[in-house]
């Protein structure tokens, strides 16, 4: 092996990202929002960047842009029906209790095991911890918890799912005492349906069983959800689509969007000073202006191109509805559209659109490609409302296997899927298997 020092020449490619290119990626992958939010800043930077805001007009969330027929007083009614600032969750607890019942010390253990609950409503530390940091007996931590799981809404401060449940039952006055039983000695195997053993030990039949699984279906398993009160949010869309007679057009939502202009009036002011560091200033921020200025245009052109070719291969979902969207990857809209595949993804990051049909995420429409045994493909998403529907219509008491789903498809739609896929989009939509759905009425 030669290991001696020395000089030579070798020629190699390289991608070397100027400021600009940088910059237009960057506002490419912003949405509407953000980009208001990065102008904003960038105006504060550069004094030749004037933005103006007088384009912005205020959004009715409860009113259809394109239906203006709405008389005055239903456009002024939206603005009640936005929810006050919320009360935390110890504030509602807390107005549920005659604090002057309390002695100084429980209330501040009552306090602080309300602060240690969880977004579930269940109590974070054991009563022991809470006792030692506290520097108080545990009987009286113990009562404080009794206190906690008396209020609103029933389960709260338990310590487990388990203890919840067995709270709202009691809670509840539903007299069952065979619930009682089950969720006490018999909780891990009847949450795995585990169920011929408990009906033989019990000696009960399976039905009782199930009369107990549905009434407990009922039951809230998180109680400190129904405390969590967060203020509405409205989506934005980047895009609006609309249908004119059979075809759709596409334009981009720029409402909330500033616009930008040059401060000649600035730059012609100080452009007269001779001061060589202030024309070098200037020319940078110049130069600035100008990139922002062209990404902006570059971001529009890029966005209504992607948005228009989706809306091309998209006609069928866009005229009947979800179950029609067709298979579509990013990779196909950017080979058409002769771009590179990162720039589509870029394009419809964090961005949506408004359709006659509802308003959706740009990237909800790429979906995986399934083979039929006819020369079509269908999309992923087909596939999972094929599945769906399926399992929504089947023999509760004889629930189909996920091979049987399989050989379903395949002999009525003629799609080609494996049993770990059915799997997974079972998985996916939240439906359980089959042992777990079947019936015992």
């Amino acid at each position: 092996m030669d290991l001696k020092a020395g000089l030579w020449q070798q020629q190699s490619l390289k991608l070397a990202m100027t400021q600009e290119l940088t910059q237009a990626i960057a506002l490419l992958q912003y949405s509407a929002q953000e980009l208001s939010s990065f102008l904003e800043n960038k105006a504060l930077e550069n004094p030749l960047l004037q933005v103006e805001n007088n384009n912005i007009q205020p959004i009715n969330p409860l009113i259809d842009r394109n239906r203006r027929k709405h008389t005055r007083n239903t456009e002024n009614e939206w603005i009640e029906q936005i929810a006050a600032k919320s009360s935390s969750i110890e504030e509602q607890l807390l107005n549920q209790l005659n604090l002057h019942k309390y002695s100084s010390i429980q209330l501040n253990i009552i306090k602080h095991l309300i602060q240690n609950l969880d977004v579930n409503g269940y109590l974070a530390s054991e009563p022991e911890d809470i006792a030692d940091k506290l520097g108080v007996h545990l009987e009286l931590v113990e009562e404080s918890v009794i206190v906690i799981q008396a209020l609103e809404p029933a389960g709260i401060g338990a310590r487990n799912l388990q203890e919840c449940l067995l709270i709202q039952v009691e809670r509840e006055n539903l007299k069952d005492d065979l619930a009682l039983t089950i969720l006490s000695d018999y909780f891990v195997p009847f949450a795995e349906k585990k169920w011929k053993k408990i009906a033989k030990e019990l000696e009960i039949p399976l039905q009782k069983i199930q009369e107990v699984f549905d009434t407990i279906q009922n039951l809230n398993p998180r109680p400190g959800a129904l405390l969590e009160q967060e203020n509405a949010s409205y989506i934005i869309p980047d895009v609006i689509v609309e249908r004119i007679g059979d075809q759709f057009s596409v334009r981009l939502c720029d409402d909330i969007i500033p616009k930008i202009s040059f401060n000649d009036h600035y730059y012609q002011k100080f452009n007269a000073n001779q001061d060589s560091q202030v024309g070098r200033f200037l020319q940078e921020k110049v130069q600035d202006y100008q990139w922002i200025q062209r990404s902006i245009e570059q971001r529009k052109e890029t966005l209504t191109r992607v948005a228009g070719k989706i809306v091309e291969k998209q006609t069928l979902f866009l005229q009947k509805g979800r179950e029609y969207l067709v298979p579509m990857t990013m990779k196909e809209i950017a080979v058409e559209l002769d771009i590179h595949e990162s720039t589509v993804s870029r394009a419809v990051k964090d961005k949506y659109v408004q359709t006659p049909v509802g308003t959706f995420s740009l990237k909800s429409f790429f979906t995986s490609t399934i083979q039929t045994v006819s020369n079509e493909n269908t999309s992923s998403s087909q596939v999972k409302n094929a599945i769906a529907a399926m399992i929504e219509k089947e023999n509760k008491q004889r629930p189909l296997s996920d091979q049987e789903i399989v050989e379903k498809l395949m002999s009525t739609q003629g799609i080609v899927v494996s049993r770990r896929t059915i799997a997974k989009y079972r998985d996916q939509l939240g439906i359980h298997s089959s042992s777990k759905r079947k019936r015992f009425d």
